[in-house]
């Protein structure tokens, strides 16, 4: 949800780490947002949550990636 709310707003996703434990929103933006960015029009209970895991899992390796670290890449890769 954090990664989804700010790319919405336009900010830079480069710098931002997940910050657990923390909450942002309330569950009804949070379910509006997986609705809008699901891919699927009518999902289901279980697509929503297939669709959730799967952007948790890519997330997580994303920031545990050294690839994808700003500190290591600098500007070789911006946006990427």
């Amino acid at each position: 949800f954090q990664y989804l709310k700010r790319f919405d707003q336009g900010c830079d996703l480069d710098m931002f780490c997940y910050e657990a434990l923390s909450v942002e929103g309330s569950p009804a933006e949070c379910l509006q947002l997986f609705l809008l960015h699901c891919g699927i029009v009518d999902p289901s209970w279980a697509e929503l949550r297939n669709f959730t895991w799967f952007l948790n899992i890519q997330l997580r390796d994303c920031e545990a990636s050294v690839f994808c670290n700003p500190d290591f890449v600098q500007d070789t890769l911006k946006g990427f």
